[in-house]
């Protein structure tokens, strides 16, 4: 056996322990997947809530190296004050504040993607809604208020499977 095919071999042996190793690859059961799904309207949303103060000190400690002062002019996408076509932002382009939710909960912050609780998750998210003129600042944010927001460009958007008004 050449060298380059002991050395795949190896790579190969250690990327599938790791995957094994983080749970990669194993089956999911249906009740793991209704758990952790949120869905438009709302249903799915976990019980708590958050607020814009508490989001705001969240947004500085998790976000802001990555997106910016006030959700603007960091590396990564806009959050706020964006104007479509051109600067998109969570004001102007998402259609449902509850992806948002679903969004943060199960992406951010990177590189450590789920190390907010429901609580900090619906902080975050309320802070980035009031950035975008959607909360005031001292807003709470919880499953009904949150699923009662409705988003700018939420008629813009055109779904294959779409929720009765």
């Amino acid at each position: 056996m050449c060298m380059r095919n002991v050395i795949l071999l190896v790579l190969l042996t250690v990327a599938f322990a790791a995957a094994h190793a983080q749970g990669l690859g194993v089956p999911v059961d249906a009740a793991s997947i209704d758990d952790i799904t949120v869905f438009p309207d709302g249903a799915g949303l976990p019980p708590g809530q958050g607020n814009v103060v508490d989001g705001e000190a969240l947004y500085q400690t998790h976000c802001l190296a990555c997106h910016g002062v006030n959700g603007q002019n960091g590396g990564n996408d806009r959050l706020a004050g964006g104007k479509l076509p051109a600067a998109p932002a969570i004001g102007s382009y998402w259609p449902y504040a509850t992806t948002l939710f679903d969004y943060v909960r199960r992406a951010m912050p990177y590189p450590s993607p789920g190390i907010l609780s429901d609580q900090e998750t619906y902080s975050v998210v309320a802070y980035l809604l009031h950035l975008n003129g959607l909360l005031d600042a001292h807003a709470v944010l919880d499953a009904q208020r949150l699923a009662g927001i409705r988003m700018p460009n939420r008629d813009n958007f055109v779904s294959t499977y779409p929720l009765p008004h």
